[in-house]
């Protein structure tokens, strides 16, 4: 990294705390900004709260539990409750930050949710998402300067957007794009993602190319990935879910024709719905349906 000269920094410090720091779940209290002097230190010190600094300019040294982290543009650390830390800006190119601090019952399920851990508690921020980043922390500054209404609710939303760009990096970091039989956790984690995305929308005309291009990834990789890690195709996988919840709903809703439970789990083509469903049961609809109620 290019050295700065520091006689040419504008040092500054400015801190908005939530003028309504109402209890809940998550509790946002304050955020602030800082062009640090050369060498800046803070700590080793705890805090009560969750902290998490993002690095605009400049290179420091994050140290969290006796581990020591160099950072610099596009980096974040995250300081836990009760952990003791300390943090100390490069001489020559002293950081320029951001922070927000945080708590509340859910505060660290939120944390954790965006692939962050107290022994890894640092995230880097691919260039093309810094400009995204940058404006989470900007659009919590500006909540708590204007005060509108939903104070609250507009600076927790803020802040899960930004837990939300963390777990991009995370996966990214965990590099999905391994060739096939590499980087384990992070295949997981994917084929976690196509399965809620097939099961929460299953019944929406959906397509495998659909998914494919919401998650990011090419569809032949992803569809070998999900294979290998569920014994069956994503299509298969779709399949078995729409006549699992067909089935269901012929013994439970009675008054719903075929075709309306055919439609209801994705399927447009009733007819082919019926052929599915026979292949699946050794019934067609009808037949199960029949037999459920001599049960």
């Amino acid at each position: 990294m290019m050295a700065m000269d520091p006689g040419s920094l504008q040092y500054s410090y400015s801190v908005l705390s939530n003028p309504f720091p109402e209890q809940g779940d998550l509790q946002l209290l304050f955020t602030g900004s800082s062009q640090t002097r050369p060498s800046h230190r803070s700590g080793p010190k705890v805090v009560d709260y969750f902290l998490i600094h993002y690095v605009e300019e400049g290179s420091g040294t994050y140290v969290c539990d006796g581990r020591e982290y160099a950072l610099g543009p596009g980096d974040s650390f995250i300081i836990y409750p009760g952990v003791l830390v300390s943090y100390i800006s490069d001489e020559a190119a002293p950081w320029k930050y951001r922070w927000i601090a945080f708590k509340g019952p859910s505060a660290q399920r939120l944390v954790e949710s965006a692939g962050i851990a107290p022994e890894r508690p640092t995230v880097r921020t691919a260039p093309r998402r810094r400009r995204h980043v940058r404006m989470c922390f900007e659009r919590v500054r500006r909540t708590f300067a204007e005060m509108p209404p939903g104070t609250n609710l507009r600076a927790a939303a803020c802040l899960q957007l930004l837990l939300a760009e963390y777990a991009d990096a995370v996966l990214a970091a965990e590099d999905v794009s391994l060739p096939e039989g590499a980087g384990g956790d992070a295949s997981e984690r994917l084929v976690k993602q196509a399965i809620h995305y097939l099961t929460a929308q299953y019944a929406e005309p959906i397509s495998i190319e659909l998914m494919a291009e919401s998650l990011g990834y090419n569809r032949a990789y992803l569809s070998r990935l999900f294979k290998r890690h569920t014994g069956v195709s994503p299509v298969t996988f779709l399949v078995r879910l729409r006549l699992d919840r067909a089935r269901r709903l012929l013994r439970e809703r009675t008054e719903l024709t075929v075709e309306q439970v055919a439609s209801s789990v994705g399927f447009q083509d009733a007819l082919y719905f019926s052929k599915q469903f026979k292949s699946a049961y050794g019934q067609s609809p009808t037949e199960f349906r029949a037999a459920v109620a001599r049960n």
